[in-house]
């Protein structure tokens, strides 16, 4: 007796990654695409979430953004399977992306086979890393000095952020303002702020400017991969 198809949905706001994706996969006799969205809140408002196998996010999604609809999915359906699904480089973010919650993150310049791999494996509850460390990066971006704050064991500041502060301090340096961050956390202004002053201060900067020059001086912010 054969296998029932791994059920997938997609969640991406570019509707030529979606397509995309959607005709490799149902090339695929094991796989079958359940759903679509193209923001993060018909993500979680979609109804029939207990009969996907697999949700590939897009961290960079509108409304609400891929990390919080991770952080909300993991807490309500924790048997789901998470890939997540970024322009911004595995080096940096795979390990973080993972401790939330998801079972892969692939960068978008990654070959659409080795986003099926990542399908097929965490459906079959093996882990995926597709050849990135699972160390968080000890060096800055030059490969050889540690960024300006670095710990004595040489992980960059940015590593001991908290998982909300995290998510704030991503949200920032993607162009997202304290009010706008708030709307799509459900948090009061006035928590983000005081989430964006730890991160000051972890970071060693004085204002929002500086905290998204340290995320391009760090290497966190790529270059989007053409869609």
């Amino acid at each position: 007796m054969s296998r029932p198809p791994i059920r997938v949905f997609l969640a991406d706001d570019h509707a030529l990654v979606r397509l995309g994706l959607r005709q490799l996969l149902e090339r695929e006799a094991d796989v079958t695409v359940v759903g679509e969205a193209d923001d993060g809140r018909r993500v979680l408002l979609a109804e029939g979430k207990d009969g996907w196998d697999v949700l590939v996010l897009d961290v960079s999604l509108p409304k609400v953004g891929g990390i919080e609809v991770l952080r909300r999915l993991r807490a309500e359906h924790p048997r789901l399977k998470v890939v997540m699904l970024s322009m911004y480089p595995e080096d940096q973010y795979a390990e973080r992306m993972v401790a939330q919650g998801a079972a892969a993150y692939l960068s978008k310049d990654r070959r659409p086979e080795e986003v099926l791999a990542a399908i097929r494996a965490v459906h079959a509850g093996r882990p995926w890393t597709g050849g990135v460390s699972p160390a968080l990066p000890r060096l800055g971006p030059d490969g050889r000095l540690p960024l300006p704050g670095a710990a004595a064991d040489g992980r960059p500041p940015h590593a001991r952020l908290s998982a909300r502060e995290y998510q704030v301090f991503t949200l920032l340096f993607q162009g997202s303002t304290v009010s706008e961050i708030a709307a799509e956390l459900d948090l009061r202004a006035s928590t983000v702020s005081n989430h964006v002053a730890k991160i000051k201060d972890k970071l060693a900067v004085h204002s929002i400017a500086e905290i998204v020059g340290y995320a391009h001086r760090a290497g966190l912010v790529g270059t989007r991969v053409e869609e």
